[in-house]
């Protein structure tokens, strides 16, 4: 995500605060909101999914490979 889309979110929010949000900018919050929030989680499964654990023999794995193909229920 841009920085242009970060600060449309924020000129949103502080205009819904302010005076309030036309339909179609209530939609567009929504759509940049979501797309957000998929950017944020995938950079922080991508970082989870980046360690290394060490174990007390000395040997390492990999967390990304350990548990990183599971899904969520």
């Amino acid at each position: 995500m841009n920085q242009e889309k970060i600060n449309r979110i924020n000129e949103l929010y502080r205009k819904s605060q302010a005076e309030g949000l036309t339909e179609a900018e209530q939609s567009e919050q929504a759509v940049l909101r979501k797309e957000f929030i998929a950017n944020v989680r995938n950079n922080l499964k991508s970082q989870l999914n980046s360690i290394d654990m060490l174990n007390p023999d000395g040997t390492t794995y990999n967390l990304g490979e350990k548990y990183g193909n599971k899904t969520a229920n």
